[in-house]
């Protein structure tokens, strides 16, 4: 029998509001992913750890404070020592209130896609699928 898809959804920083990281959450897990729900306010050595710990497939990092160009290479970086390395070992996502100015920056320090407000929920769903398949030769 195969594994499902493991998903950690994540809240950087200080950012409180996680009514958004819950229902994609939600939307992933009655699409069949396992997912690990970190809570609010964790650092990224936190979801670093807990990524390896959890062995997951799939990073998405919540992110509404605008934060994001200083919280996610942080990410990166704890991901990188502890030998995962983003779009090779694991699928990194982010999502939440980022100016599409900023899209290329995130896309160039690792990120796999960015998921602004309104996002069809299989839209994400769907992307997750593709790219676990191609990253790691299975799917869901």
């Amino acid at each position: 029998m195969e594994r499902r898809i493991r998903v950690l959804v994540a809240k950087p920083g200080l950012d409180g509001h996680d009514r958004g990281a819950k229902v994609v959450a939600r939307a992933l897990r009655d699409a069949g992913f396992e997912v690990i729900y970190t809570g609010i306010r964790r650092t990224p050595e936190e979801i670093a750890e807990t990524a390896l710990q959890e062995d997951v497939d799939v990073i998405g990092l919540s992110i509404l404070s605008g934060a994001h160009l200083e919280l996610i290479p942080h990410v990166i970086e704890e991901l990188k020592k502890r030998g995962l390395e983003p779009n090779k070992d694991v699928l990194v996502l982010t999502g939440g209130i980022i100016p599409k100015e900023d899209v290329d920056k995130l896309k160039q320090l690792g990120i796999a896609s960015v998921f602004g407000p309104g996002t069809p929920l299989n839209e994400i769903i769907d992307f997750i699928k593709n790219n676990v398949v191609k990253l790691k030769g299975r799917g869901g």
